[in-house]
């Protein structure tokens, strides 16, 4: 392999590992490619990425297997306008889903969960975007803690909230699996250079 490709949807940041990898692997270089969250499954089957550090949900099993490696979770928060009520909530304690119930969620949240309140037929957009629309008070978003800290803005707040948290995970085609695969793996999950797998 000349290089290893890692892709990283938006919020996760691989800086620490791909230090560890260039001074533990200084012979295959290594490519790191930002992509949109949609997209993680495709540039492993388009042999775009050699790996990809994704959230779950993904489609593990087609068009072909892949191996999945849970790294860590993320906390779900809401974002909202600072003169919105959810301002006064506590900043530790999540804020139970009942509070949020007359909403307005600009974006589809990935679990289905939605407001009780019938929803306004927001256009697709970007997290960018969904907190720009936030940040003016047409409604709220929920997204994972470190997309909210990505795409932060003084005139928003962001509160943890009682749903699920989002998995970041380490994806690859289980018939490319090699070495230099596993070495990945090995730095991703803390091993130190002298143990073996």
């Amino acid at each position: 392999m000349e290089q290893l490709r890692v892709a990283f949807v938006p919020g996760v940041t691989p800086d620490k590992w791909a230090r560890v990898w260039r001074e533990r692997n200084p012979r295959v270089p290594l490519q790191l490619l930002p992509i949109e969250e949609d997209a993680a499954r495709a540039v492993l089957d388009d042999g775009t990425a050699d790996l990809v550090l994704a959230r779950l949900p993904v489609d593990l099993e087609r068009p072909t297997p892949l191996h999945c490696v849970r790294l860590y979770d993320e906390q779900p928060v809401v974002v909202a306008s600072r003169e919105h009520f959810v301002a006064a909530a506590d900043s530790d304690a999540p804020l139970p889903l009942g509070d949020l119930a007359d909403e307005q969620l600009v974006l589809p949240h990935p679990s289905g969960w939605t407001p009780s309140v019938e929803q306004l037929p927001f256009p697709e957009m970007s997290v960018k975007d969904a907190i720009e629309v936030a940040a003016s008070g047409a409604g709220v978003v929920i997204v994972p803690m470190s997309l909210a800290r990505l795409h932060h803005r003084k005139d928003v707040v962001q509160r943890p909230v009682d749903l699920e948290p989002t998995s970041v995970a380490l994806l690859w085609l289980r018939e490319a699996d090699s070495p230099v695969h596993q070495d990945f793996v090995g730095v991703v999950r803390g091993r130190k250079a002298s143990s073996s797998r």
